[in-house]
C-alpha cells in the first residue's frame, strides 16, 4: 500500500481493504506515520532523500536532551557556576554528556526493537508491584520536577513585568493543548520549534565576555580547586543536583515512549542513535554556556545553594543590563515550557502503557480521556503549587534535582534488566562492554548519593 492510498482515505473511515472494518483514528495516524517513514526510507537514494529522512527522524532525542535543560536544570548550572567558577565542572559537564548519552541509547534501542514503552515492558515483565513502584517513583519526581519548571516561567515572566496570574495559566493551556489535540506529528514538530530557543543562553555567555583562556584552561585541567574540598556539603549537593539534572527516570520513560511513538524500528536505531547525540551535544553546549555566563555574573555570591531565578535575573541585570537580563528571562520561560511539554508527555505515556489504555498522542480525546487526564491533572497541581507565596525557591530547586539523583539507580536498573533480556532485544541486547559502562554508572550514581546522603545527616564531618 502507498502512502498515497492512505492519505485518500477520509478521516476514521479509513480501511486499508473493502472488506475491512474501519481502523480507529489513532491506529490510523500512526499507520500514516509510519507508511511516510517507509516511504522516505525508499525515496533515501540520493543527498536529498536522505536529509529529508534525517530531519523527519529527528525528534526524541532532541527532545529529551534540549528538554533536560529545564528551568530547574539553569537554575542548577548558575549556581554551580557561582560557587566554582571555571573549574571542575566544566570538563565534568562532558563527562555527564557521554553518561547522558549511553543510558538513553539504552531507550532508543529497546523501544524500537520491543515496540513497547518503559512502563510497559516494567508492568509485564516484572509484575504489578515493580510496575507501581516504578510508576509512583516517576509521577511524584514529576509533579515536583514541573513545580520548578513553572517556577521558572512565573519568575521569567516577572522579570519582564508580566503577570504570574497570566504567564503560568498560558503555558498550562498550552502544554495541554498541544498534548491533547494535536497530533504526534505535529506536537513533535512544535516542540522542536520551542526547544530550539534553549540555545539563546549560548550567545548570552558569549557576550558576557569571559576570559576564553580560564574557559580553556578549565577543559585542560587548571583550575580545578574545590574550595572546602570533594566531601564539603556544598560541593556534594552541587554534583548531585548536575548529576540529576543530567540524567533523570522520566527521561527513560519519555525518550522510549517517543520512539515508540514515533513508530521507529530496528533499522531506525543508527538515526536514533545521531538524534540522541545531536540533543546531548546541545545539551552540554548550553551547560557550559550558562556555568560561564555564571562565573562572570554570580561568581563569589554567599549561600549558592539558595540562590533563586530572582537573585539569577537580578545579578545579570546588574552585570550585563536590562537587554540580556530580558534575553535571560525568555530562555528561561523556554527552558520551563519545553521541560513541560516533554514531563507531562512522559506522565501520559507511562500512566497509558501501566495500564493498558490507549497511549498514543495520535488517539483522540473523546477515545483516549485516560490517557490524557491523570498528566493534565499532574502538571495542573504543579501549576497551581507554584503560586503559593513564601516557597524557598532556591531549595526547592536544588532538591528536585538531587531527588532525581536518588531515584535513578532504581530506575536504570530496570532499564539494565530489560536491555539484557535475550528474548525482547534478540540480536540488540547490551554487550558485555555496554553492561560494565552502565554498571559503573549505577555505582556512581549509588556512592554519589551515599556520600550525599552522610554529609546531610553529618554535616559538620563534612565541613556544612
Amino acid at each position: 500500500m502507498r502512502v498515497a492510498d492512505v492519505r485518500m482515505s477520509s478521516g476514521r473511515e479509513f480501511r486499508p481493504c473493502e472488506e475491512c472494518p474501519p481502523i480507529p483514528e489513532g491506529l490510523e495516524h500512526r499507520l500514516r506515520d509510519r507508511l511516510h517513514l517507509a516511504e522516505l526510507h525508499r525515496n533515501a537514494t540520493h543527498w536529498r532523500g536522505r536529509l529529508v529522512l534525517a530531519l523527519a527522524l529527528l525528534g526524541p532525542g532532541v527532545l529529551v536532551m534540549l528538554g533536560d535543560n529545564d528551568a530547574g536544570g539553569v537554575i542548577t548550572y548558575m549556581q554551580t557556576g557561582a560557587a566554582y567558577g571555571l573549574g571542575l565542572f566544566l570538563p565534568l559537564m562532558l563527562l555527564l554528556g557521554f553518561v547522558a548519552y549511553v543510558v538513553q541509547e539504552m531507550t532508543v534501542r529497546l523501544g524500537a526493537v520491543t515496540r513497547r514503552g518503559h512502563a510497559e515492558l516494567i508492568w509485564k515483565r516484572y509484575g504489578p508491584f515493580w510496575g507501581w513502584f516504578s510508576l509512583i517513583d516517576l509521577i511524584v519526581a514529576n509533579v515536583l520536577t514541573l513545580m520548578t519548571e513553572f517556577i521558572g516561567i512565573r519568575l521569567g515572566g516577572q522579570a519582564l513585568g508580566l503577570s504570574p496570574w497570566l504567564t503560568v495559566p498560558a503555558a498550562l493551556v498550552f502544554v495541554t493543548v498541544v498534548l491533547v489535540f494535536l497530533r504526534y506529528w505535529t506536537w513533535e514538530r512544535i516542540s522542536l520549534f520551542v526547544a530550539a530557543f534553549n540555545l539563546i543562553f549560548v550567545p548570552l555567555a558569549v557576550l558576557a565576555h569571559p576570559h576564553w583562556h580560564a574557559v580553556a584552561m578549565a577543559f585542560a585541567g587548571q583550575g580545578w580547586a574545590v574550595p572546602g574540598g570533594l566531601l564539603s556539603v556544598t560541593f556534594l549537593v552541587l554534583i548531585s543536583a548536575n548529576i540529576g539534572t543530567t540524567i533523570a527516570p522520566w527521561q527513560l520513560f519519555f525518550q522510549q515512549s517517543c520512539v515508540v511513538d514515533k513508530g521507529l524500528l530496528p533499522q531506525d536505531i543508527r538515526a536514533g542513535r545521531r538524534d540522541l547525540l545531536l540533543g546531548v551535544v546541545g545539551m552540554v553546549l548550553v551547560a557550559t554556556a550558562l556555568i560561564v555566563l555564571a562565573a562572570q555574573t554570580l561568581k563569589g555570591a554567599p549561600n549558592v545553594q539558595q540562590l533563586d531565578a530572582e537573585v539569577v535575573l537580578a545579578a545579570v541585570r546588574a552585570k550585563l543590563g536590562t537587554g540580556m537580563m530580558a534575553l535571560f528571562a525568555l530562555g528561561l520561560m523556554e527552558a520551563g515550557l519545553i521541560a513541560t511539554i516533554v514531563i507531562t508527555a512522559s506522565s501520559a505515556w507511562a500512566v497509558g502503557e501501566a495500564f493498558g489504555i490507549d497511549r498514543s498522542l495520535n488517539a483522540a480525546p473523546r477515545e483516549a480521556l485516560g490517557f490524557y487526564l491523570p498528566a493534565v491533572a499532574g502538571t495542573t497541581v504543579a501549576a497551581v503549587l507554584v503560586m503559593i507565596p513564601g516557597l524557598n525557591l532556591g531549595f526547592l530547586n536544588l532538591s528536585v534535582q538531587v531527588i532525581a539523583t536518588v531515584f535513578m539507580p532504581a530506575a536504570m536498573l530496570f532499564l539494565l534488566m530489560l536491555l539484557n533480556d535475550r528474548e525482547l532485544m534478540g540480536e540488540h541486547v547490551n554487550s558485555p562492554r555496554r553492561n560494565a559502562v552502565s554498571i559503573a554508572i549505577m555505582v556512581g550514581l549509588i556512592a554519589c548519593n551515599g556520600l550525599y546522603g552522610l554529609a546531610t545527616i553529618f554535616p559538620r564531618v563534612f565541613g556544612g
